[in-house]
């Protein structure tokens, strides 16, 4: 996928963290460490660096949700975590995020501390960014 086109589909998904734009897209896509899994109906981008990985952001298209999109692309984030070489895995979520928050804890993942007021929402409101975190190793 394209710097171009990421932001587009990450613009469809977001509005609290802001959405990204296309040269955020790109200048991570050319940071050390950083990897893409998925397509034009969703993605993961993430950071492995020394043992452990960030997912950066996971964002799947709204007309492909609610059919395992999302489980499949941080399954795939994983696994090439795992290949990278990383044990344990981190993300940011905002507190609000329900349908993320039930993914990532499904998933494994589990609270690890609290960034209050962190993101500001549409509106000028103050919303929480939970950090969770799970182990790979092992798995």
């Amino acid at each position: 996928m394209t710097p171009d086109a990421l932001a587009v589909l990450h613009g469809l998904c977001f509005t609290h963290p802001r959405p990204w734009s296309a040269d955020e897209f790109a200048a991570l896509l050319d940071t050390r460490g950083v990897f893409l899994r998925g397509d034009g109906t969703g993605f993961a981008l993430g950071r492995a660096v020394a043992g452990e990985v960030e997912l950066l952001t996971l964002a799947v298209h709204p007309d492909a949700r609610r059919a395992g999109r999302g489980r499949a692309l941080l399954a795939a984030f994983e696994a090439e975590a795992r290949a990278q070489g990383a044990t344990e895995a981190f993300l940011e979520v905002a507190a609000d995020n329900a349908a993320a928050r039930a993914l990532y804890a499904g998933a494994g993942y589990g609270l690890a501390g609290c960034r209050t007021g962190y993101y500001t929402a549409p509106g000028g409101l103050r919303v929480d960014a939970l950090v969770m975190r799970k182990a790979l190793a092992g798995e």
